[in-house]
């Protein structure tokens, strides 16, 4: 047997002539030529595995011409290699297909145990990526460093937390690594984002640990995502899919890239100093280029980049037009007297009709929307730092709420006018006895809805029998005055004033004293 392997690590050395590798191989010119053309061509390249046998290599190298198994008609490695990366597409398939064709041209095809185990040595002998367990643009497996980065305040000198952000591509293994303030779901989310955008797409599925931020309950029975993130992938178009509890193989490139990006990202960094999120996120940014440019091991001149650019990137799914927007869904709250509710920050109005009832709300960086029983009933701008009063629209409140804030000061004096002098008077009083007109703007407002209840001459009575008695009338008096029906009650005066202006005879004294000396003429 011919030591293919010998003449391939001296070929690749480059420090042996063709004498020597002639003298150490003990074979001839021509099967040294013969065996470096044929593994330039079938792109076999030294090192190879420890496991990779002479006969192996002479099988790939020169199919079935020095085995007694050249009956057999040796698949398409190459082109099986390339169709496993399609969707649905499995050896399972493609072996059937191979056994049809075989069958067709009067071959003799392989079983399909031989058919895939000379597939995986086709693939360990080539460095090409394993497509038996992991397609391209089929997973992304995510997870947060352990270790962190200290980032220092410049004055104080304390130092927070920088935490690490990693996600693996299994095929190629290719990193996308960010480093944030917090673990928090908004931070969780943005990685996200920022990591399709780095990807330049998106992959079937998404398998994250079962960390609060992803995942709410993952048991043998029942799997609660996280609404948030679960909102976050249906507008990816990609399934979350948890790894089992306390089962870190599930996701074991992210285990692997989390300690290799804890080695050439955070280790590297051990010794810089930091004063700033931005100027850590920066380093980050640039040993991570570093990490998926250097060479992998067991792939000679190939890449992370190089692996994902040519074996992955075109079978990811394309991205949305827009980046989504993160967003945070809050415990659900009720809604109090004064219909507003809050995100922590601020607080907002939502339709007064709602008072009592349990709504949901979600947060982004720019809005704030309030749903019941999943319909959006409020929407509002957010406002991220903390404002004195409450932000309210108008159509959020009741109608006698939406008046008052109508009211200003001419407009109720006019209003006070057209009712009467007495309760123009009243209006009047009730503005300017305060430090500022609007102190009175409630006591005007009941004055209107007894000129509603009552009428408006009631309470133009009302009011100016009230000025007779005080300078300063006051809504509960007035409101006693009317419901008792003390405005109709007449004073003696103007009885007497009643009984001479009403029409018909009066018969005064003069008339009595004609009575008793005869008949009146």
């Amino acid at each position: 047997m011919v030591n293919y392997r010998e003449i391939l690590r001296m070929t690749a050395d480059g420090s042996y002539g063709i004498r020597q590798i002639k003298a150490d191989a003990h074979c001839s010119y021509d099967k040294i030529r013969e065996t470096q053309e044929a593994a330039r061509a079938k792109g076999i390249s030294w090192p190879l595995a420890d496991d990779v046998t002479n006969e192996e290599l002479q099988e790939f190298l020169f199919p079935g011409k020095y085995t007694s198994l050249s009956i057999y008609q040796m698949p398409d490695f190459a082109y099986i290699h390339k169709e496993l990366a399609r969707t649905g597409v499995n050896l399972t398939l493609l072996h059937e297909e191979y056994t049809n064709k075989c069958l067709a041209e009067g071959t003799t095809p392989y079983r399909y145990t031989q058919f895939c185990d000379k597939y995986r040595r086709w693939a360990k002998v080539t460095k090409a990526t394993m497509r038996i367990k992991h397609k391209p643009g089929d997973k992304t497996e995510v997870d947060w460093a352990g270790d962190t980065l200290p980032i220092f305040d410049p004055v104080t000198g304390d130092a927070d937390p920088g935490y690490l952000f990693v996600a693996a591509l299994p095929c190629s293994f290719y990193v996308f690594a960010e480093l944030c303030e917090n673990m928090q779901q908004e931070s969780w989310q943005s990685c996200h984002i920022h990591m399709y955008n780095y990807f330049g797409g998106v992959t079937r599925l998404l398998i994250p640990d079962n960390l609060k931020t992803g995942v709410v309950t993952n048991s043998r029975y029942e799997l609660v995502v996280n609404k948030s993130y679960q909102e976050l992938a249906e507008y990816y178009d990609t399934a979350i899919v948890p790894c089992r509890v306390e089962a870190p193989n599930d996701k074991s490139h992210a285990e692997g890239s989390v300690k290799y990006a804890e080695t050439w990202i955070l280790a590297k960094l051990r010794n810089r100093k930091f004063f700033s999120f931005e100027e850590a996120r920066a380093a980050v940014r640039e040993t991570l280029e570093e990490l998926n440019s250097r060479e992998i091991k067991s792939r000679k001149g190939w890449t992370r980049k190089k692996a994902f650019l040519e074996e992955e990137a075109p079978f990811l799914k394309p991205l949305p037009k827009e980046p989504y927007e993160p967003a945070t869904w809050l415990p659900e709250q009720k809604v109090g007297h004064d219909y507003l509710v809050s995100d922590g920050i601020n607080k907002y109005s939502v339709p007064f009709d709602l008072i009592g009832q349990q709504v949901a709300i979600k947060t982004t960086r720019k809005l704030v929307e309030v749903y019941f029983h999943g319909e959006r009933m409020a929407v509002h701008a957010r406002q991220m730092t903390s404002q004195r009063d409450p932000i309210v629209k108008l159509e959020h409140m009741p109608a006698e709420h939406q008046a008052y804030l109508k009211y200003t000061e001419e407009e109720l004096i006019a209003w006070g006018k057209g009712i009467g002098p007495a309760t123009q008077l009243t209006v009047e009083s009730f503005l300017h006895r305060g430090k500022e007109p609007e102190q009175g703007y409630k006591f005007c407002a009941s004055l209107q809805k007894l000129a509603k209840q009552y009428s408006g001459s009631r309470l133009e009575a009302a009011c100016e029998k009230l000025l007779e008695c005080t300078s300063k009338p006051d809504i509960r008096t007035l409101s006693s005055m009317l419901r008792n029906g003390q405005d109709k009650v007449r004073k003696p005066k103007e009885d007497q004033e009643q009984k001479h202006t009403s029409t018909g005879h009066t018969r005064g004294a003069d008339y009595y004293r004609n009575l008793k000396g005869g008949a009146v003429k």
